[in-house]
């Protein structure tokens, strides 16, 4: 009987990249594994099998450097990899060892084998129900029921994860070693950064003997728990369960702030440890995840930048075309000036115009400018406070969430304190306010979102612009959001008032980074007395997608049809709850729509609908930035989906279902708060 260990290993780990190679006592970590599976003397051979892949080559070249065989295989169906191993090499047994287990114990190994030969049967292994620490993990079975495995399932978790089709009941006999003691919830495998300072902290203890044994391990963790307690907090084969998307997540709040580059894109946002959090592709309202599995996008669209959907074809083709033309150079790029001219002919009351390439961007170059103009420093704020305090690098305490509500105790630190009285806000809708601050405060610019979550009342937009032309206050309006949604431009058309400033992102180019400070000459030229300039604001793309992106606008009226789509979809949302009989609060404007739950539980039954629809194949939270691929075919098979999840948030609301029960994962964050 030829026994084979066939070791997988790989690079491309997504939570530890190249972990098989990073050097444990001066070698790779692989070198060790095989160094120590050597000494199992039930083995015949030793396999290495890898995925046929450039990444993977200096793996296999180590391998064979240390005079073992390494087999090179399909990437994801590794089944295939294991098939490919056991006809190469003529195994009749073969021994599953994941390169993952630098601690395996050859003493281990050989006794399972005994223990299979012992028991007759196809497949056993040491973790069935797991008992010994994870990091021992051994599986033996048949070449023949890997043959027939091979043949009878194409399902890819099967194949990806090699042996399951193995365990299905009924098919083959299988056994089990047990564990002396339960010793699950012991860790010593290598997923994770902690668990490789483990498993180095062990080799250490142990150096220079490589050949230590499992129960020696066992001792050691025993008399110094310290040394184990890195990585207690990961859970067993966390791993099998998680999507890729979750496991780069992970790595990414290990070097990035917060884990990713703008808040409103954090998983914990939207479905804590179960979000995709990573796409691969992205077409009209589709996205795929880096497994490939494909999501309808019914909730933010790119935070708003795509309403006419992603990957627009005209719109991709222009900016192909610059790219194959060429993005940067010496000189400027005419596109600038005919984007600049395009905005001043949407917006007549504006004679000149200031290209950026983000909202943060836009709006500290129009308080900049608008300081400037003004020549005085103090700026009262009114509409997404949370975005205008940290733009203007002030701090007001208390923010707005994003269902337009106050949260307390979100503090931006590292805030120059001369700057933290210059800057005043007020609430939308509030005249009497603002008329205090003006009275109060020598304020030299107005800042402020056209509409949010509720509309002007009493005049209010007229009075504040009387109020600005009155005293000399330079009236700035952020139309990053709410710019080509609900008009052809601004806003503030819709309502017959006139900025002084005006900023626009977002949907100008339909997913290309591109923002315009549009204003009066008078105002604008004081950016000549203050210096604001960036190298990539002169970059070709951004203003080349903006303008294909007007262009089929206009030609399509888009905002006309996703303001008719948004609603649609609240209606369709309030003839659900009231099917259901749950209270819910809209806000938002039509093309970028939201509800709440009225409910102390609120958040978590947010949490829930998110849950349940993304296992539906739907990215959804409660708001919607419409884009004109959001047919009614996507959106009837949205409501479809989405009306038994309001019963079961209904059965939750009646104390039938507990909504804590149900979730699979945390609650979601609220608004602003702080991510850890």
């Amino acid at each position: 009987m030829k026994v084979v260990a066939v070791v997988q290993a790989r690079m491309g780990s997504t939570r530890l990249p190249g972990k098989v190679m990073k050097p444990l006592q001066g070698v790779p970590m692989i070198e060790l594994l095989l160094q120590r599976l050597a000494r199992a003397e039930s083995l015949n051979q030793i396999v290495v099998a890898v995925p046929e892949a450039p990444a993977n080559q200096p793996l296999a070249e180590q391998v064979r450097r240390l005079g073992f065989e390494c087999i090179e295989g399909s990437e994801a169906d590794v089944l295939a990899r294991y098939l490919l191993a056991s006809r190469h090499t003529g195994a009749e047994v073969l021994v599953r060892i994941t390169a993952d287990c630098p601690l395996v114990d050859p003493a281990l190994v050989d006794e399972a084998v005994r223990e299979f030969t012992r028991r007759g049967v196809d497949y056993l292994s040491n973790g069935g129900p797991p008992a010994y620490p994870d990091g021992l993990d051994i599986e033996v079975f048949k070449a023949s029921a890997l043959e027939r495995a091979g043949r009878e399932t194409q399902e890819a978790y099967d194949r990806e994860h090699v042996t399951p089709y193995l365990r299905r009941p009924g098919l083959f006999q299988t056994a089990t070693l047990p564990c002396p003691e339960d010793l699950a919830g012991l860790r010593w495998t290598v997923d994770e950064p902690e668990d490789f300072a483990v498993v180095k902290a062990v080799f250490a203890h142990f150096a220079p003997d490589i050949h230590f044994g499992w129960r020696q391990v066992l001792e050691l963790q025993r008399s110094q728990p310290a040394l184990f307690a890195a990585n207690e907090h990961i859970a067993r084969n966390e791993g099998a369960t998680m999507h890729t998307g979750q496991k780069l997540w992970r790595r990414a709040k290990r070097v990035i702030p917060g884990g990713n580059m703008l808040l409103s894109k954090r998983a914990e946002m939207f479905l804590p440890d179960q979000w995709p959090a990573y796409f691969s592709k992205a077409k009209g309202c589709e996205v795929w995840d880096l497994d490939g599995k494909r999501y309808t996008d019914m909730t933010i669209m790119g935070i708003g930048t795509n309403t006419l959907g992603y990957g627009h074809p005209e719109v991709d083709a222009a900016v192909l075309q610059t790219v194959q033309n060429g993005n940067m150079s010496t000189l400027n790029c005419p596109e600038e000036v005919l984007l600049a001219e395009k905005m001043v002919e949407l917006h007549p009351w504006a004679d000149m115009v200031r290209l950026a390439r983000s909202g943060g961007e836009a709006n500290a170059i129009a308080i900049r400018i608008a300081r400037a103009a003004s020549g005085r420093d103090k700026v009262a704020i009114c509409g997404y406070h949370g975005w205008h305090d940290w733009y203007l690098s002030a701090n007001l305490g208390d923010e707005q969430g994003l269902d337009g509500h106050l949260l307390p105790g979100l503090e931006p630190k590292g805030v120059p304190r001369n700057l933290r009285g210059t800057v005043f806000p007020f609430n939308y809708n509030r005249f009497d306010e603002l008329l205090a601050l003006v009275e109060a405060q020598d304020i030299g610019v107005i800042k402020m979102e056209v509409s949010r979550n509720q509309g002007p009342e009493d005049g209010f937009l007229h009075k504040v612009r009387q109020l600005a032309t009155e005293r000399g206050i330079v009236l700035v309006f952020d139309e990053c959001t709410s710019g080509f949604r609900q008009t052809f431009g601004g806003l503030h058309k819709l309502y017959g008032v006139e900025p002084d400033m005006a900023m626009f992102g977002k949907a100008m180019g339909n997913g290309y980074a591109i923002t315009a400070t549009i204003g009066r000459r008078e105002v604008m030229e004081a950016a000549q007395s203050t210096f604001i300039s960036s190298t990539f604001w002169t970059e070709r793309i951004g203003p080349t997608a903006a303008l294909k992106t007007l262009e089929v606008m206009e030609r399509t009226r888009s905002w006309e049809t996703i303001t008719a789509t948004g609603l649609d979809i609240r209606r369709r949302w309030q003839e659900l709850a009231d099917k259901h009989s749950l209270k819910i609060d809209h806000w938002g404007l039509p093309a970028l729509t939201g509800f709440s739950f009225a409910s102390p539980q609120g958040l978590a039954y947010k949490t829930l609908a998110t849950q349940e629809m993304l296992a539906k194949g739907y990215l959804t939270g409660n708001s919607v930035y419409v884009c004109t691929e959001h047919t009614p075919a996507v959106l009837d098979g949205y409501f479809a989906a989405l009306d038994p999840v309001f019963g079961l948030i209904k059965a939750c609301e009646d104390g039938r279902e507990d909504v804590g029960r149900l979730l699979k994962g945390p609650v979601c964050h609220s608004g602003f708060k702080r991510l850890n």
